[in-house]
């Protein structure tokens, strides 16, 4: 991956001589590199990768667009040395990926240069995804309704989430995944009326909805799937909510373009629940960005600002409906890449209810 040239094309757009990025996830969307420590420096006319000794040999392999400089010690004191820096007046630096203390370092160090602090530096260059990175943040879905349909062979009363949840990782893991793109939740009964449950030693009984929240990074993008199912009959209440949420989804889904911002999207679900009296149980938002974080922009939520969603975002797309007080909760997540006119859906598991036999015995 190489969009270096991207970087050095929004400096004319700011007053600025060069970029310093630290964030991980902008460096290798910017040049390749995926391992866990760099910076990288960008001007109008060069960029200069910096590593330690552990990633000499795998930068020099992922680097692309950028000069590899790998130093032993302390990285600030190399780029000193090797004066990186030289001919260099006014440096943006990614304010929300660093540290006070280590932005005070750079101040200190390099009191010389204009250290410029910016928010969301590249959120809306990576939030357009191109046609490899779609095909991998499809290839992740592909793994994890592959973990989906193997867990739910394995749920059982007595068995308990903090099982379900380990099944969730392992199955991941054997299946190609790099690492979870968060902890998984599995919610039963009425822990599954909380939006973000943590798995805990609850044992799933007969009549339960669960919900099932995962996701895996796959060649470093990321998954992200809700399902809802239940062990037994659930109820003609618990199936009239599934109903709703997937009337909603199904608007969403319908509506969801490029050119609509994040509260346009989120109303149009937001709308639907209304009309089963069940707005006020949707309690958070639609959906996120996603790709080689678990949460990017655009945000998909009544509170997102005005600006339109880009062709190539890659969305999820989940409402939820939470009632505490009658221990139903349902939630259904699929992910999209939004297009001029429309979307397509990345995610292929079914949208059923899935009511699973508690007399049966987990394969």
């Amino acid at each position: 991956m190489n969009n270096v040239k991207t970087i050095q094309d929004l400096l004319t757009d700011r007053n600025a001589d060069a970029f310093l990025l630290t964030h991980l996830p902008s460096i290798r969307w910017t040049c390749g590199f995926t391992g866990s420590n760099a910076a990288l420096l960008v001007d109008a006319h060069r960029a200069a990768f910096v590593t330690d000794g552990r990633y000499d040999a795998q930068a020099r392999e992922e680097v692309q667009g950028a000069e590899v400089h790998v130093y032993e010690g302390s990285m600030w004191t190399y780029v000193e040395e090797q004066s990186l820096l030289s001919g260099l007046d006014r440096i943006v630096v990614q304010s929300d990926h660093m540290t006070v203390d280590r932005f005070s370092t750079l101040t200190d160090r390099f009191a010389d240069f204009t250290w410029v602090p910016e928010t969301q530096v590249l959120t809306r260059q990576m939030a357009s995804k191109n046609p490899t990175e779609i095909d991998r943040i499809r290839r992740a879905q592909r793994t994890t309704e592959a973990v989906l349909d193997w867990v739910v062979g394995r749920i059982e009363p007595g068995r308990t989430e903090r099982d379900i949840a380990a099944d969730v990782v392992y199955a991941h893991l054997t299946r190609g995944a790099d690492s979870m793109s968060f902890d998984p939740i599995v919610a039963s009964g009425p822990h599954a009326a909380l939006p973000h449950a943590r798995p805990t030693d609850r044992e799933i009984q007969e009549g339960d909805l669960i919900v099932l929240d995962m996701g895996g990074f796959v060649n470093g993008y990321a998954s992200d799937m809700t399902r809802t199912l239940a062990v037994g009959e659930p109820g003609k209440r618990a199936r009239a909510v599934y109903a709703a949420v997937r009337r909603a989804q199904s608007a969403a889904l319908e509506q969801a373009r490029a050119g609509l911002t994040g509260a346009e999207l989120d109303a149009v679900a937001r709308d639907v629940l209304e009309e089963d009296g069940l707005a006020d149980a949707f309690t958070h938002s639609l959906g996120h960005g996603l790709g080689l974080e678990i949460h990017e922009w655009p945000r998909v939520s009544r509170t997102s600002d005005e600006e339109p969603m880009p062709a190539g975002a890659c969305i999820t797309i989940e409402p939820g409906v939470y009632l505490p007080e009658e221990e139903i909760g349902v939630r259904i997540e699929d992910v999209v890449v939004l297009e001029e006119g429309g979307s397509r859906n990345l995610t292929d598991a079914s949208h059923d209810l899935t009511v699973l036999d508690p007399a049966r015995s987990a394969s």
